[in-house]
């Protein structure tokens, strides 16, 4: 079989739920504060995936204003139970301090495309849920257990009880099923069951560098569970050079043929002190089922860079320019998604050929920012637009953004002195957590004509960042700013402690008005295009 290059979803795809239907996969993947809620990919063949469906798409089903970084959806797990699918989801508003408000529910749908359903509220008890459905027709819903009072960490042991799809709700009697191990931060459950015994899968041991996939046994669905001989069944915690590090928080398929492999999470560093620019990103091992009863992960439990898959990927259009246009009849590329709000036409418009954004809140804003981004999947590439804007002073700009979080994001704007002429200012804030700070000194602006659309472009090249522009007409383009370390739009970088920062860097466009004037900005076009580069240790 032909072997592939993982990972097989890059850039953020984080805590990857996998399932088969028939000839189908379909991964399904975080998007915490970005909207709509919940990335499902599609395969034929397990190397070509294609992006499906956002299923959250609608108020009643996801309201993110107000959600920190980092929280809003975590660790979807999409099921189904021989009729329909099932997509269970926990939409966090808290994670940090001692408490965390993280509130799980259940949709359904026929088809993988929708209509999805209103969403059914389950419980508040821990975030990861997953569903389970079991060959007596029971429904079995599982998720990590929060206990404010433990110290140092609140993670408590995995849940269970039964769902009712008749009353909607959970029923009977529930019970902490499994505590983890001595790897600690048990969560991510996912229930199978395969000759005679329940298996659970968790992740353990944070996100972070030293995470783990964990596999536990019983023959009673209520426990007790054994932990595997061989635990953990993947990590990259004692293999600090291997290329695929962060590995755990993994789900298992069975292809059509009887093999067996696990989807996870992982991620690729860069540079000595070890960022993952590309967030966390979706990988595939081959696993075996030993004459123990127990599943293997191939040459593991160190994750291999490639694995055997049942057909080449096609990497063309990975590799391809990307330029998008604007047309209302298409409305927004699908490759594009905007934070936290579920009412985007208080944001953006897309009509008369162009972008529109509605200048809101500022950058790193909870609740209402007007910014539409996709995400960097290379560590080199380059990106542009084209933008008319007319702000009055300095408190309305709109233009360019390398964006991570509050914290961390490289923004080239079009604003304006305080005397209400036109200039270039990049906005640039470096690793500010917890202050959340611009840079100081910010770089000298650039006085541009009062009128006149204005090009923008930014470069990244491995951790090097440099922007440029062009006034309209002009061919060339004009470095503007210092060179940016761009490898802090990163998690390790991303505004929280350690391990504490999920999500990954994205490029697109942005506007803000302080003024609360509602001043438009349009943008032409916007271009992604990937650069092969000789910082790139894992790209071909």
């Amino acid at each position: 079989m032909p072997k592939v290059l993982n990972p097989i979803l890059p850039g953020f795809n984080a805590d990857p739920s996998i399932l088969r239907v028939g000839s189908d996969y379909y991964i399904a993947t975080s998007t915490f504060e970005w909207f709509p809620g919940v990335q499902i990919h599609h395969s034929r063949d397990l190397a070509n995936w294609t992006l499906a469906t956002r299923p959250l798409s609608r108020k009643s089903q996801l309201d993110m204003r107000g959600d920190p970084d980092s929280c809003g959806v975590w660790a979807p797990c999409l099921t189904h139970d021989g009729s329909k699918f099932y997509l269970v989801y926990t939409d966090v508003k808290r994670k940090d301090g001692s408490f965390k408000d993280a509130h799980n529910y259940i949709v359904t749908s026929e088809t993988i495309e929708g209509p999805w359903s209103e969403p059914f509220y389950v419980n508040s008890s821990g975030f990861d849920p997953s569903l389970f459905h079991d060959e007596d027709g029971k429904k079995w819903f599982v998720n990590m257990l929060q206990d404010h009072r433990r110290r140092p960490r609140s993670f408590a042991g995995i849940r269970l009880q039964e769902w009712s799809e008749k009353e909607g709700k959970l029923v009977g009697p529930w019970k902490t099923i499994f505590f983890g191990t001595e790897l600690d931060f048990v969560e991510g459950p996912h229930l199978y069951k395969r000759n005679g015994w329940y298996y659970l899968l968790t992740a353990e041991a944070g996100t972070g560098y030293g995470h783990a996939a964990t596999l536990a046994r019983s023959k009673d669905i209520w426990g007790p569970y054994e932990v595997h001989p061989k635990n953990p069944i993947l990590s990259s915690a004692k293999a600090p050079l291997a290329p695929l590090q962060r590995a755990g928080h993994a789900d298992i398929v069975e292809s059509e043929d009887g093999k067996t492999y696990v989807v996870h999470l992982t991620g690729r560093p860069i540079t000595q002190k070890r960022r993952c620019v590309l967030g966390r990103e979706c990988a595939i091992q081959e696993a075996y089922w030993a004459d123990d009863d127990w599943l293997y992960v191939k040459n593991g439990p160190v994750p291999s860079l490639t694995v055997e898959l049942p057909a080449a990927r096609d990497d063309t259009a990975y590799w391809a320019e990307q330029h998008y246009t604007f047309s209302a009849s298409d409305g927004l590329h699908k490759d594009f998604q905007w934070l936290r709000t579920p009412e985007p036409e208080r944001i953006f418009a897309v009509q008369d050929g162009a972008l529109e954004l509605t200048g809101r809140e500022t950058t790193g804003s909870w609740f209402e920012q007007a910014l539409v981004a996709r995400r960097q999947t290379h560590f080199s590439y380059d990106a542009e637009t084209l933008v008319h804007f007319s702000p009055l002073d300095e408190r309305q700009f709109a233009g360019l953004i390398a964006y991570y979080c509050r914290y961390n994001f490289f923004y080239l704007t079009v604003t304006a002195h305080a005397d209400g002429k036109r200039e270039l200012l990049i906005l640039a804030s470096e690793a500010s957590w917890p202050e959340g700070r611009l840079k100081f000194p910010i770089a000298e602006p650039v006085s541009i004509p009062q009128e006149g659309k204005v090009r923008l472009a930014i470069s990244i090249r491995g951790k090097d960042l440099q922007f440029s522009y062009a006034l309209e007409g002009a061919v060339e383009l004009t470095k503007i700013g210092p060179v940016y370390d761009a490898s802090i739009l990163s998690d390790e970088c991303g505004g929280h402690q350690v391990d504490g920062s999920f999500t990954g860097a994205f490029v697109g466009v942005a506007a803000s008005d302080l003024n609360g004037l509602e001043t438009k900005a349009k943008f032409d076009y916007f271009t992604y295009r990937p650069v092969r580069h000789e910082s790139d240790r894992y790209e071909p």
